[in-house]
This record gives structure tokens, C-alpha cells and sequence, in this order.
């Protein structure tokens, strides 16, 4: 979804103690297949993209984030656990959400595989999808 309007997105963990408001453009979903993103999600990571500059927080006191490594971390309600965000400090101005946790309509779509190489042995790729090993440079 790429455009010059300006348009509102909400979100939330299941129980709604983490809430946030996206006001600019979201990426179109692309499927991150890597282990880390799916023992985060218990399946693959379909996430979008949001600069670090339009997303705000309505409420965020159980927003715990998990620092995987020096610069990559986590984002989780730790009430409910729900899996809200990834973030790498090297790319520093966009935060990944998954998809699932915006309040619909998100008139996304989804576009990309990703770490293909990794994916879980358990379901099958789509295979409409354009497929990537490893990541891709412009999130």
C-alpha cells in the first residue's frame, strides 16, 4: 500500500494492553521463513513494515522486548504474549509488524517469501509467491 493520503492503522496484542497507532504507508506483508521469526511466532512471520516516525503507542505497559542478539530484538505482550513487533538496530527507521495484529480492513496483500531455505518442513510455500533465500535489503 503505497500512497501520498495519509492513512490511520491500529493494532493491538490479543488482550489490548499493547495498543499503537501506524498514520503513514505500510509495506505490502512478506513472509519471513527464518528460525528466529518462527519459534517467535510458532509459524512463519508474515509482517509489514512501519517507520519508526509514524507508529505511537496508545498503551504499552506490557511491552516487553526480547533482545535476540545486540541488535535485534523482540516485541511481546508479556501478558498475553502475543507477538507484536522485530526490530534491528542496524536498520534503525522501520519496525516489522505481523500483519495479524492490525485491526482490519489493512487492504494488504502479501507479496514475498523470504529465508526460504529455512522454512518449516511441516506446510508448503505458496507458489505464487516470489521466494528469496535469505533476507531481502529493502524492508
Amino acid at each position: 500500500m503505497s500512497t501520498d493520503e495519509e492513512v490511520t492503522h491500529t493494532g493491538s496484542c490479543m488482550c489490548g494492553e499493547v495498543r499503537y497507532r501506524i498514520t503513514g504507508p505500510l509495506r505490502e506483508v512478506v513472509n519471513c521463513h527464518c528460525e528466529p521469526c518462527r519459534q517467535f511466532t510458532g509459524h512463519y512471520l508474515a509482517a509489514t513494515a512501519v517507520s519508526t516516525k509514524d507508529i505511537s503507542f496508545e498503551k504499552q505497559e506490557t511491552l516487553t522486548w526480547y533482545h535476540r542478539t545486540p541488535t535485534v530484538r523482540y516485541g511481546f505482550c508479556s501478558q498475553c504474549g502475543s507477538s507484536l513487533f522485530w526490530h534491528d538496530a542496524t536498520r534503525e527507521n522501520f519496525f516489522a509488524v505481523p500483519a495479524g495484529c492490525l485491526d482490519q480492513p489493512t487492504g494488504l496483500s502479501t507479496v514475498l517469501n523470504i529465508y526460504i531455505e529455512t522454512a518449516g518442513d511441516y506446510y508448503a510455500l505458496d507458489p505464487s509467491l516470489p521466494c528469496e533465500t535469505g533476507d531481502i535489503t529493502n524492508w
